[in-house]
């Protein structure tokens, strides 16, 4: 699908790209990541909405560590995005500085009950550095805002992840988890802000992307409306191996719309 399509139809283009081939053909069951209890890639872990770190500041922080670049785009030297809340800045994980924070966010019951990776902190370390491990087709990331880390996001490549197989993916297709870390931030129309700002600096920075996807837990109402309100759009409930999710999609051809 070349990048200057505008269609918003929802319908698979079998031309892939030629590092797409290049990719299934060394890796034909996806990432190489091991396989979590789900039967899912750690990557590719239930996303979802459900906070403020307070002394875990990373003030002047521009990137963390040296990271795949070329399937993604270069995350690491993104921007920050202006949102109404401050400036907010993508900074990819280092588990040493930043395992005990991540955890402490997973061991949250609000959490827990749709991204399952409470207990042991060796398994938050675990679902993050296979990220990191791997190809570059997903990165972990700290959203910090004005200097704080109040946010985890997972920015991925989902025409490669196996969420492919569950709906009718395009080629450079990216998708997003995000998690808000502190009680203060939830529940304000922050998520909303966050993903929309998010959205755009991966349409801005990824000109081959004609999408942003992601798949809540149905259940996970507070989410789905995030999404809804950060200008995605539903389209369709998909079975995925641990969850009913919700597809949500945020075009580029309708970014000056929604």
């Amino acid at each position: 699908m070349s990048p200057a399509d505008s269609s918003t139809e929802d319908t698979l283009d079998l031309k892939l790209p030629p590092e797409v081939v290049a990719l299934f053909a060394a890796t034909p069951l996806g990432p190489s990541a091991p396989l979590g209890p789900s039967g899912r890639p750690g990557p590719s872990h239930a996303p979802d909405l459900p906070g403020r770190a307070g002394p875990h500041s990373l003030t002047g922080l521009t990137h963390g560590p040296r990271v795949p670049a070329d399937l993604l785009d270069r995350v690491a030297h993104w921007p920050a995005a202006r949102t109404a809340a401050g400036l907010l800045r993508l900074v990819p994980v280092e588990p040493e500085r930043d395992l005990a924070l991540l955890a402490g966010w997973m061991n949250d019951p609000a959490v827990a009950e749709f991204w399952q990776l409470a207990g042991d902190p060796r398994v938050t370390e675990r679902h993050v550095r296979a990220q990191l491990a791997g190809d570059g087709r997903s990165l972990p990331c700290l959203g910090v805002l004005d200097g704080v880390p109040m946010s985890y996001w997972e920015i991925y490549r989902a025409d490669l992840d196996p969420i492919a197989r569950h709906y009718p993916a395009r080629p450079h297709d990216t998708g997003v988890h995000l998690l808000i870390g502190g009680v203060p931030d939830r529940a304000r129309g922050l998520g909303s802000e966050l993903l929309h700002a998010v959205s755009t600096l991966v349409l801005d920075h990824r000109p081959a992307c004609t999408r942003v996807v992601a798949e809540p837990d149905l259940r996970n109402t507070p989410s789905v409306a995030a999404f809804l309100s950060a200008g995605f759009r539903f389209c369709a409930e998909v079975d995925l191996p641990d969850k009913r999710a919700a597809l949500m999609v945020r075009d580029r051809a309708l970014c000056h719309l929604l």
